[in-house]
């Protein structure tokens, strides 16, 4: 984190107070998650603070997507919203573009190509039942294309803090980052490719259910 902007590790640093006195985060396995070098977090989805809390609690930088909706609102609201996401280096995305999905991948890819962190949700979206669902083979893709290993996050409790289509409050929350999985040792000879990005989703999502102790939905 070190040679990021002055302004990134001022707002990070705010945010860790913030997050530490209010959500009394436990957060476990920091030494999984690589110090240099291009590095996936894949991570269940909950809340819309998830993308929030780990960049916060990561010890490096992890870009996210989010939706362009965040860049283009007006006022001060808008403008605040604007300066915040493009301080936390998020990559905005256009969820009407019909290409909206590949454009996604590529522009995950390039942060990968950097050396960078990339945080994505194999799930799609946040659940709303509480269940871990099926992971769509994008990570795998990543992991396998740009050459990166994949940590497993488990979130805990996000949801309670931020209900869907409720307010804000106070909940203790945890994340865990497990063991890397390094693709090219999951893959056996002769796999194709469909079934290799298939299998290592897979090997992904039991990672963060083992330590999420959701229940599994394959929908």
């Amino acid at each position: 984190m070190h040679n990021r902007p002055v302004t990134y590790r001022f707002l990070k640093l705010i945010l860790s107070l913030l997050v530490l006195v209010l959500l009394r985060p436990r957060v476990t396995g920091l030494d999984n998650i690589p110090k240099q070098g291009a590095v996936i977090l894949a991570s269940n989805h909950l809340s819309f603070i998830d993308s929030l809390l780990i960049p916060i609690m990561a010890p490096r930088h992890v870009a996210f997507l989010a939706k362009a909706e965040y860049w283009t609102g007006k006022g001060i609201k808008g403008r605040f919203s604007r300066w915040f996401f493009t301080k936390m280096g998020d990559i905005p995305v256009q969820r009407d573009d019909p290409r909206a999905g590949q454009r996604s991948l590529e522009d995950a890819l390039a942060v990968l190509q950097r050396g960078g962190a990339f945080g994505i949700y194999p799930e799609g979206t946040r659940s709303r039942d509480g269940k871990l669902h099926k992971g769509h083979t994008g990570v795998a893709w990543l992991a396998l294309t740009g050459k990166a290993p994949v940590v497993p996050v488990a979130l805990l409790g996000t949801d309670k803090v931020k209900p869907i289509g409720k307010m804000p409050r106070l909940a203790r929350v945890e994340v865990h980052f497990g063991a890397p999985i390094d693709p090219s040792r999951q893959i056996a000879a002769g796999t194709k490719p469909a079934q290799a990005r298939r299998e290592l989703t897979e090997q992904v999502m039991q990672s963060i259910q083992a330590m999420s102790g959701q229940e599994r939905a394959d929908t």
